[in-house]
């Protein structure tokens, strides 16, 4: 399957560059995945396309705020670091910029002083590793100098940070935010438990490996990043019940996907308590064994989260939605518009 087959055309007016004031304010396509049928909704209603004993399942990572800036000890050269992995103890996988001037033994210093790292290793990718040192609590330090991590395309400042945090984000670990998760409130939440859907949480610390372009034209070449996922045994547990009782597990986001889909995939279909690192890649040909549904933002043309989701409703239904969604002008990535792709038996 070539690349090129999940291509389309994205007016740049159209990515959002800050969030909506109010979170569930943002538009929901609603796409069936069997008969490509969609609806224009909004957010708010959400709560409408699920019936009782039904699963809402949640990425409840934390994002750092990864993004460093300081400069080389030995010439005052600024530098950029992104923090994309810890290793073991205070080492860390990071893309430096401009990374061909830090090599093995360059020492950097990030707010006068108050961290210091030391390049230990370059990386094929073009990253490097880092360990750093420091005086305190690293996380305290890293609040206190460290940036969020929006993504390229967002060319606007953040003014508050926890925008790009969802409401019930716990634990610490993740590059980038899990976007679908943004358009909920505890309000919005706490509407769905009223209805009698069950609310479950997994976490999968979102490295930057997905979103990494698909280099190859043949996109069964292209390998994932590794990302470290955790599911709990009460997870697993209300899972199992559900899908017993004739409950639709829906994944909000891909990145809760690829973690059920990860350990669905080893227990047949089942869930158990479970951590580890998953590299799963998920296009069109794959048979889904742990999602019903998945709530979602919009991808870039091209992407591996445009695959996943052809891999859910079809390669023609998806660009078709996508061809409504640009025609009727949502806004796309991050701080955009969101997509549920449901089954035709539900609401």
């Amino acid at each position: 399957m070539n690349v090129n087959d999940f291509d389309f055309h994205l007016p740049e007016e159209l990515i959002a560059q800050t969030p909506l004031l109010d979170r569930t304010a943002s538009r929901l396509l609603v796409l069936d995945k069997e008969t490509g049928e969609i609806k224009d909704r909004h957010f708010y209603e959400i709560v409408d396309f699920f019936n009782e004993g039904d699963c809402l399942v949640l990425n409840d990572t934390r994002v750092l705020p990864a993004r460093l800036f300081g400069i080389k000890e030995d010439t005052g050269a600024k530098v950029e670091v992104l923090l994309l992995k810890q290793l073991e103890g205070d080492s860390w996988e990071t893309l430096v910029k401009p990374g061909r001037k830090v090599k093995e033994g360059t020492v950097l210093t990030f707010g006068d002083g108050k961290l210091r790292g030391v390049c230990r290793q370059s990386l094929d990718h073009g990253g490097r590793i880092i360990e750093f040192q420091y005086e305190g609590i690293f996380h305290e330090i890293l609040d206190s100098l460290g940036e969020m991590p929006l993504p390229p395309y967002i060319k606007e400042q953040l003014e508050d940070q926890d925008r790009y945090q969802t409401v019930f984000a716990k634990h610490r670990g993740s590059a980038a935010a899990p976007t679908a998760g943004l358009h909920f409130t505890e309000e919005l939440l706490e509407k769905l438990r009223e209805k009698g859907v069950h609310i479950a949480f997994i976490t999968l610390h979102v490295g930057l490996g997905t979103f990494r372009p698909v280099s190859v034209e043949s996109i069964e070449e292209h390998e994932m990043h590794a990302e470290f996922y955790q599911m709990t045994e009460g997870t697993a547990g209300l899972l199992n019940q559900v899908r017993e009782q004739g409950g639709k597990i829906v994944a909000v986001g891909t990145t809760s996907a690829r973690t059920l889909e990860t350990i669905a995939s080893q227990c047949d279909g089942k869930f158990e308590a479970a951590s580890g690192w998953t590299d799963i890649f998920i296009y069109p040909g794959y048979t889904y064994r742990g999602i019903d549904s998945l709530i979602t933002n919009f991808h870039l043309p091209k992407s591996t989260l445009v695959m996943l989701v052809s891999a859910l409703a079809g390669r023609e239904n998806i660009l078709s939605a996508y061809e409504h969604a640009v025609r009727n002008q949502y806004r796309f990535f991050s701080f955009g518009d969101a997509m549920f792709i449901r089954e035709g038996g539900q609401r």
